[in-house]
């Protein structure tokens, strides 16, 4: 956890593991889903599973980045009431993957360390929502300053390019 410009952020890493083969590489797509009510998660879920899809990815990661996108997207609704959701493929020497940036401009997260703990939950859920993005993707940074929103961007690297 660092401090930035008066914006708190975290910062976490992990290991990428190969699945599967590419079949196309170089890639810059980027799709913008504005997130202001529920079938606008629908939306971006599917859109964000049709990426993972076209990338080669298995069922099983396809699933994982609609769930993240699904939990990011939630938190908007319920916490900012609008925002924006950038999905975009993103590669690095010899993988591929999904970039994804969750965006709003809502009251922002008054403590990020707390919020990442398992089991916190400012709405009476589980508490496993941020804390489970993080561990599914590969790089997470979260930002927040109070009054100001709240910014999300992680990579999931899925496949090999050839």
């Amino acid at each position: 956890m660092t401090e930035d410009a008066g914006r708190i952020v975290a910062v976490a890493e992990r290991p990428f593991v190969a699945q599967r083969t590419a079949q196309s590489a170089e890639i810059a797509e980027t799709i913008t889903v504005v997130i202001a009510c529920p079938r606008d998660i629908v939306e971006a879920r599917q859109k964000g599973r049709v990426m993972a899809q076209e990338l080669g990815c298995t069922s099983t990661q396809a699933t994982l980045v609609a769930t993240v996108i699904s939990e990011l997207a939630r938190n908007i609704l319920l916490y900012a009431g609008q925002g924006e959701m950038l999905l975009q493929l993103a590669a690095k020497e010899s993988m591929c993957g999904i970039r994804i940036i969750a965006r709003d401009k809502g009251p922002g997260i008054q403590n990020i360390a707390k919020a990442m703990m398992n089991g916190f939950s400012t709405s009476g859920g589980l508490g496993l929502g941020l804390s489970g993005v993080k561990q599914i993707a590969d790089s997470f940074h979260i930002s927040s300053k109070p009054g100001q929103g709240v910014d999300v961007e992680l990579v999931m690297w899925l496949v090999r390019k050839q």
